[in-house]
């Protein structure tokens, strides 16, 4: 065995012969492949057949291919000049496939709610053109193909040519022109029989023939316009006052949309952009807001509740005898002490005596469980308006940072340079509006470790948008304005980092499921 004390050495050692490992070591460098050489292969014959060494790249990159990115929802904004011309790609589209006048094509795709698919579907399931027409309740036929017979009018009386659609239902031209202008009037795109009962619908063909001047063509292609934007899920119009234009989405999922008069909105529900809270919980805070806002608050400060059922309870008159008008209670009680009026007898009156927190505790737990959710709401609610508030004064603010602007050019600091004020009060909006909706998401959030680590989120965000709205606050004076540059600009970013940080943390919470509401 050898010692500690003896030296390593390779085994046969002697037998090696270093001169023809040198060679053998040259030989593997001309053999070493470079990222622009192919393999290559000898047959039996001797040729010799280059293989590109990038196939077999080409297999690996895709075994190894990752979850493809979801794609980029675009958004486009069209006038009303934009929206015939989309009109009419989609009734092309269809034409090559059902062979019918567009007018025919235009109700057919509003009553599938523009989606070709579904459409395309039934229409292959029918029997013919005429069967499908017919269980989508449209007449196949133009007026021109309409016949036409000599007879009394049944609506005005008169001695005319009469004629009607497929249903045979017939009147004079004066009554149609009558009868369809009134349609119009009333807001519809599609025009029904005028017979009572009778759901045939008149194609656009039929409609048109029936017009005279201008007004009346371009009432009825405005609500054909409306109706397209109404029932096509992919389009919404832009509330924004007296906008008047059209968003067109590649995607139907909620998502803030900007549009060029400066709103923005939810593409989904139509409301301000409200993330990170969805359309359902929004809906729910904003009826609540409605309804308990005021209510909340007045219950708050003049009632007590009952303490056996706990309905709140006015006290309407000078005497401290109570009794429930619950039907199913009608306790009686002392509105002092809240105790059982039964005690309240001579002896027993104690309502001038002080009484320790420890004997009242468990009544006060009791009353003060009943309120909880109350005061809960009246936490969440009351931070929500104030952001609320603070962005509806975003008007003033502009106007107060335009002078500071025109200050600032006092302190040797160009136009331009004093802009960051003008950006900074666009990075505070965003802030407030993000926050003003955390409170919302927050509300219906069940308390857990991910509703916590929101909560950091939030408070970071919350904090950095009330440093940020005290700098804008501070007079030019008060401190050197490239300082003060600085310390805005800062902040911004800092700003707009912990919003996305907060924004993604409630996407992929979503995403992976892991939020518990409590609706």
């Amino acid at each position: 065995m050898a010692s500690d004390s003896d030296e390593y050495s390779i085994p046969f050692e002697d037998d090696i012969d270093y001169d023809e490992v040198e060679e053998m070591e040259e030989e593997m460098e001309d053999l070493t492949i470079s990222d622009d050489d192919d393999f290559e292969e000898v047959d039996e014959e001797g040729n010799v057949n280059p293989i590109n060494k990038n196939l077999y790249e080409e297999e690996l990159e895709f075994e190894t291919n990752s979850e493809p990115e979801p794609e980029e929802i675009k958004d486009e904004i069209l006038t009303l000049n934009d929206v015939p011309s989309v009109i009419v790609k989609y009734i092309s589209d269809i034409r090559e496939i059902i062979e019918v006048p567009d007018g025919i094509i235009r109700i057919l795709l509003q009553k599938f709610k523009w989606d070709k698919d579904p459409l395309l579907e039934r229409f292959y399931e029918a029997d013919d053109l005429y069967d499908f027409l017919r269980k989508q309740k449209i007449d196949p036929f133009t007026s021109s193909q309409w016949s036409g017979t000599e007879g009394e009018c049944e609506i005005c009386c008169e001695t005319f040519l009469l004629t009607g659609p497929s249903c045979n239902h017939k009147a004079c031209p004066t009554c149609w022109k009558f009868y369809i202008s009134e349609r119009i009037k009333e807001g519809n795109s599609e025009i029904e029989c005028m017979a009572s009962k009778c759901e045939l619908l008149l194609p656009d063909e039929q409609v048109l023939e029936y017009f005279n001047d201008k007004s009346e063509l371009d009432a009825y292609l405005g609500q054909v316009i409306n109706s397209f934007v109404q029932f096509n899920a992919q389009m919404r119009w832009c509330p924004g006052v007296d906008c008047g234009r059209i968003v067109k989405s590649s995607s139907t999922d909620p998502h803030d949309v900007s549009c060029q008069c400066g709103t923005q909105f939810c593409f989904s529900c139509g409301n301000d952009g409200h993330s990170p809270v969805n359309c359902r919980h929004l809906k729910l805070w904003l009826k609540k807001c409605l309804d308990d806002s005021e209510t909340a608050n007045w219950i708050n400060a003049n009632t007590k509740d009952c303490p056996k059922c706990l309905v709140p309870i006015e006290k309407n008159g000078g005497c401290n005898y109570i009794r429930c008008r619950n039907p199913t209670c009608r306790h009686t009680f002392c509105w002092i002490c809240m105790k059982d009026w039964a005690i309240h007898t001579l002896g027993h009156f104690r309502c001038n005596i002080f009484v320790s927190p420890e004997e009242t505790a468990a009544a006060e737990l009791a009353r003060g469980q009943s309120r909880s959710f109350l005061q809960r709401y009246l936490f969440y609610f009351s931070r929500y308006q104030t952001h609320k508030h603070s962005l509806s004064l975003e008007k003033k603010l502009i106007e107060k940072m335009n002078k500071k602007i025109e200050e600032a050019q006092e302190y040797a600091m160009s136009w331009n340079d004093a802009q960051f004020l003008r950006d900074a009060v666009d990075s505070l909006s965003k802030s407030r509006r993000t926050m003003m909706y955390t409170y919302v998401f927050a509300f219906y959030l069940k308390r857990n470790n991910h509703a916590e680590i929101f909560e950091t989120n939030q408070r970071d965000l919350e904090m950095a948008t009330e440093q940020l709205s005290g700098y804008l606050e501070q007079d030019m004076d008060e401190e050197d304005p490239k300082t003060l540059k600085q310390k805005v600009q800062d902040k911004c970013r800092y700003i707009e980092h912990r919003r996305k940080v907060l924004m993604n943390h409630c996407s992929e919470g979503n995403e992976q499921e892991i939020w518990e509401f409590t609706q």
